[in-house]
């Protein structure tokens, strides 16, 4: 993966390299920037779960036999995995930046925590064709928003090498891959625009087609 900030190189290989139907659109010369599939509305919310697949590098929200959301997700590397087994969302935050250092202050925008391991979670960040996490679940540019709203504390979480829904949905979703995109502006990472123009599906220009 290349750097994102030429001053904090490691942070680009930890978040973005690390940490009609739901499941439509494209890839493209945008890579993940350029796929936005449409999700469903939840009938009871309640009834919500999120299951990925790290065979598939897939994410599905869903509502029983209901797929409401399905994506390509960079999942955990094999020497940092993300966590398999059920758990369930610990904690939701928009506008989630690193804390801890290296790369303090960097955007983790629409962070959907694992309950119980609070160096996991869903946000976005690059996806590309081979699982290329340290654990974390990254999502395209246009579905994290939507899987944010989409679930909520408590929704549980499913994650196993495969899910039955990868030899149908599954295996319609565009492959994606963000690893050619050009690195995003460091001044653009460290303000405040990057959570504004996700939340309107604004891509931003570098990755404007």
């Amino acid at each position: 993966m290349k750097k994102l900030f030429i001053l904090i190189p490691v942070i680009a290989t930890a978040f973005l390299a690390s940490c009609g139907t739901p499941g439509g659109g494209s890839g493209g010369k945008s890579g993940s920037f350029g796929y936005y599939p449409k999700a469903l509305k939840a009938n009871n919310p309640s009834n919500v779960q999120i299951k990925v697949s790290t065979g598939a590098r897939a994410v599905y929200v869903v509502e029983g036999d209901r797929v409401l959301l399905a994506s390509r997700a960079g999942v955990g590397k094999a020497g940092t995995p993300t966590p398999p087994g059920n758990s369930r969302v610990g904690r939701k935050l928009a506008g989630k930046r690193r804390i801890s250092n290296p790369g303090a202050g960097y955007p983790m925008p629409y962070w959907v925590e694992f309950a119980g391991k609070p160096a996991y979670g869903f946000h976005w960040g690059f996806v590309k064709p081979e699982p290329c996490s340290m654990g974390c679940v990254r999502l395209p540019w246009h579905v994290a928003p939507q899987f944010f709203d989409l679930v909520k504390v408590g929704t549980p979480i499913n994650v196993s090498s495969s899910q039955k829904w990868d030899s149908s949905i599954g295996a319609k979703l565009p492959v994606l891959d963000d690893g050619p995109l050009p690195n995003p502006p460091p001044s653009y990472m460290k303000s405040s625009q990057v959570f504004s123009d996700i939340r309107n599906h604004k891509v931003p220009a570098v990755y404007a087609r």
